[in-house]
């Protein structure tokens, strides 16, 4: 599995730490960061349409009895081949079989062809990625940014990513999109480097570890 590392002293960084005084503290907090790739772009697909709507953990349960199942074989044949009921007897609801089903069909069919979309713009991936069923913009969002490796990706509506938002700049819960549509053109064209510095809030507990991003960064710097 291939491993993105963002450098808290690369170029690109030192220029998003130059666009907004407060991400630079929480980068200075959190330091470099490291984020496993999904380079399986079939495998990726099916991992985040189990993961829809439910808890982190059944994902994980279902998803890996679908490995069981599927003898860690994840193609379009294996999918189509595999039988509804056992589907559904691993967990997955009648719907995500019907998704599932609809994503391995035009991947065989080639109406979506995975082996070209590292070819193509953000724009005609989320395109032909939500050509799929239950596959929305959330969903080609993450492929871009964890198959892809594509580096200017704002998910405005991921929840972690607002949640770190919502720490980072001290606003209102009802306020914490809204903060990511005005930071969007600050960032840019560092969106992803900024993301997953707000992921980090949470993976790293920061909420509730410290009260702002300035008794993180003296608190992490005591722990340096």
């Amino acid at each position: 599995m291939n491993t993105l590392i963002v450098k808290q002293n690369d170029s690109d960084t030192a220029e998003l730490c130059k666009a907004d005084k407060q991400m630079e503290k929480l980068i200075q907090a959190i330091g470099n960061v490291e984020t496993n790739m999904r380079s399986d772009f079939f495998k990726s697909l099916v991992r985040s349409m189990i993961g829809q709507q439910i808890s982190v953990h059944a994902a994980q349960a279902i998803f890996t009895r679908l490995e069981t199942l599927l003898n860690n074989n994840f193609t379009a044949d294996s999918m189509l081949n595999a039988p509804d009921e056992n589907l559904r007897e691993i967990g997955l609801s009648s719907r995500k079989v019907i998704y599932l089903r609809d994503l391995a069909e035009k991947v065989k069919n080639q109406e979506v062809n995975l082996d070209t979309l590292s070819e193509l713009d953000n724009h005609e991936v989320i395109r032909q990625l939500t050509s799929i069923k239950g596959i929305g913009k959330w969903t080609a969002e993450m492929f871009l940014i964890f198959s892809l490796g594509r580096m200017n990706v704002l998910a405005v509506d991921d929840i972690g990513i607002q949640r770190g938002a919502k720490w980072l700049y001290g606003v209102a819960k009802s306020e914490r999109r809204n903060i990511l549509l005005e930071k969007e053109p600050v960032w840019n064209p560092y969106l992803t480097r900024a993301s997953l510095y707000l992921w980090e809030v949470v993976h790293l507990d920061f909420e509730k570890k410290y009260a702002n991003v300035d008794e993180a960064l003296e608190a992490e710097n005591k722990e340096c």
